[in-house]
């Protein structure tokens, strides 16, 4: 009766517990990141905005730093089902699709106050974020590079693609981070076009550049 006890409390498991806890972590993470940056994210404010005593956040997190990189995680991941999913349905070539995922991702980004912050955070205090977001950009290279062939064929060199879309994406992200501070003033569709117009454009030319010029 008593392990019986242990396992359930009120009908929940342990192991949802402990789920129920780490997702109020994180979502007070992500709300402290996104109020005060990540000087903000503190274990004791954090364990405030949970309700949960400091036992229970290390419990899942070794320090407050180990949270920040989770939050972090969080939200690549929400970003990138969203770019992901909103690709997959669009209707038409390579460019329309790329350009529904990049609307999706900007949309997402422009609906939570939160997102702009945690995006925008100075990140040199802690190096592993700053790995965080290389990782990021890797990702979204990655899906150029799935949708490449559709739009170029099979033919494309390998390494010329990889390289190419590291370099389009490079570019994007500055034009990204143009909107988010300000200097870049367009709607999230138009940003969505440009940015979907240059990746491709950045591919065209490499398919038709031979190897090694």
């Amino acid at each position: 009766m008593r392990e019986r006890a242990q396992r359930d409390y009120g009908g929940i498991s342990a192991a949802d517990r402990r789920a129920e806890r780490r997702a109020r972590l994180l979502s007070a993470g992500r709300q402290a990141w996104g109020e005060s940056g990540t000087a903000g994210v503190t274990v004791r404010g954090v364990c405030a905005l949970a309700g949960l005593t400091d036992r229970y956040f290390y419990e899942h997190f070794a320090n407050r730093e180990a949270l920040i990189l989770a939050v972090s995680d969080e939200v690549r991941d929400q970003l990138l089902a969203a770019m992901v999913a909103a690709g997959q349905v669009a209707p038409g070539d390579a460019t329309v699709k790329l350009q529904a995922g990049l609307q999706a991702f900007l949309d997402a980004v422009a609906g939570d106050p939160h997102l702009v912050r945690i995006a925008t955070s100075d990140t040199g205090n802690i190096p592993e974020l700053v790995k965080r977001r290389r990782q990021m950009l890797d990702m979204i290279a990655e899906l150029v590079i799935a949708n490449a062939p559709d739009a170029f064929g099979a033919d494309l060199d390998p390494d010329q693609l990889r390289r190419a879309a590291l370099f389009a994406v490079g570019g994007v992200n500055q034009l990204i981070e143009g909107w988010l501070d300000g200097s870049v003033a367009m709607t999230t569709a138009e940003l969505a076009a440009e940015c979907a117009q240059f990746c491709m454009s950045v591919l065209r030319r490499r398919r038709h550049t031979p190897s090694g010029n």
